[in-house]
């Protein structure tokens, strides 16, 4: 299982992220090709710097016209109508939602007229996208981290001075080991913790693992304690004779199985309902997406009496499950959901970018060692390209299918010609 750790012991933000992801292999001009996909007003700058003789890379996002403040509707609508790739912008979406979300609950606004007033508009954006498209070139199965140092102290927001951690912050670490530490400062930022929200399943010390690549990335300033970020990238290793691998407490675990499979220790959500109008299963589905399921199904079934029902099942991480089954609570007309935990045999798998004549495609790849098992164009993605050049969307996976890599060696190739 590839494996990405993060120290978290001079907290997080977008931008550290950033830089450990390039320092870890993640090439520039990829992070480059992602601003561009954006379409927004930015320079990127990439310099190495040094926090404490530590050296690392410094990211810094610079708008061109910073004065300029944006209500969230205007940053979601630049991640939808972006070229960056489709499971890349719907978890950016999610990871922005969330973050509106919190700033709506702590201002007491509706989200619609939220302005992202501590998380800097344009550069959130990128960081967040940047980061999740990071993550998936890399091709990290999981992600685990160590606690995370907060900082203490009082830090200045738009608002004036607040104790730290900031209430963005202090809203998403909700369920996240994090401890103050010894230096005084703000450590971890709101655009950091709602990424360590989204990407982290496991919370603890440094698992076993071969260590491919160490990649570091510096905060801002530069105090009496090295400000950085360190991702190491590599393989998880077995502990045991049975194989099974080492987990933190509650990881949803993965182990090999094979060359190209990994069995994942997942909960499955399930509820039986029989008074709830079915249009409102669509809407149920998309929520139970967009707050992190695995998979949802809808299943018929008939309930006491004879009546015709149906089945909500989600599969879902152990980390996800809790704020999986709020949303059924609260969405749905059920008065309880059961939880049990499953196994899954998962292939390992890959999604790149294709050029067609139709434009940039995402295709999801799945791959047993040398050999590719599965090739599959996102249909999303196809759909819009169908939709705006007026063919069949039958045309355009064909299209995406005949550019796809078949091999690994090829996949390879694609991912370069990406970034």
């Amino acid at each position: 299982m590839r494996l990405g750790y993060l120290d978290c012991a001079s907290g997080a933000s977008g931008d550290m992220l950033l830089g450990a992801l390039l320092g870890a292999g993640w090439p520039r001009t990829a992070l480059q090709r992602v601003v561009a996909d954006l379409g927004v007003p930015v320079r990127l700058t990439v310099t190495r710097a040094e926090r404490r003789g530590v050296p690392a890379l410094r990211v810094e996002v610079t708008e061109d016209n910073p004065a300029h403040e944006r209500l969230y509707p205007e940053l979601a609508a630049i991640v939808d109508r972006c070229r960056v790739a489709a499971p890349v912008r719907r978890r950016a979406a999610r990871v922005l939602h969330r973050l509106a979300e919190v700033e709506s609950r702590v201002h007491g606004v509706p989200v619609e007229r939220v302005h992202l007033h501590e998380l800097g508009g344009l550069d959130t954006v990128v960081d967040v996208a940047g980061v999740l498209a990071g993550i998936e070139a890399l091709g990290l199965d999981r992600i685990a981290a160590s606690p995370v140092s907060i900082g203490r102290g009082w830090v200045r927001i738009r608002h004036g001075l607040v104790p730290v951690p900031a209430p963005a912050t202090q809203a998403l670490i909700e369920g996240m080991p994090v401890y103050a530490g010894d230096v005084e400062g703000e450590w971890l930022t709101p655009t950091g913790a709602a990424l360590l929200k989204e990407l982290v399943t496991e919370w603890g010390p440094l698992p076993p693992m071969r260590v491919d690549r160490i990649g570091t990335g510096a905060g801002r300033d530069d105090p009496e304690r090295a400000n950085v970020l360190r991702l190491f990238v590599g393989e998880r290793q077995k502990t045991s004779a049975s194989g099974a691998a080492d987990r933190g407490a509650g990881a949803a675990a993965a182990v090999p199985f094979g060359d190209g499979a990994r069995t994942e220790r997942l909960v499955m959500l399930e509820t039986s309902i029989d008074d709830m109008n079915p249009q409102l299963y669509p809407y149920v589905t998309a929520r139970l997406i967009e707050a992190g399921a695995l998979e949802v199904a809808t299943v018929p079934a008939v309930m006491k009496k004879g009546r015709p029902g149906h089945v909500l099942r989600v599969l879902a991480s152990q980390a996800r499950a809790k704020e999986l089954t709020g949303v059924l609570l609260a969405e749905t007309t059920t008065l309880g959901v059961r939880a049990y935990e499953v196994s899954r045999l998962a292939a390992t798998r890959r999604t790149v970018d294709v050029d067609t004549e139709y434009g940039r495609i995402p295709v999801k790849i799945a791959v047993d060692g040398d050999v590719v098992l599965n090739v599959a164009p996102e249909f999303e993605a196809c759909r819009a390209a169908a939709e705006s050049r007026g063919v069949p969307v039958k045309q355009v996976i064909a299209a995406a299918l005949r550019v796809a890599p078949s091999s690994p060696a090829k996949r390879g190739a694609a991912r370069a010609r990406r970034t």
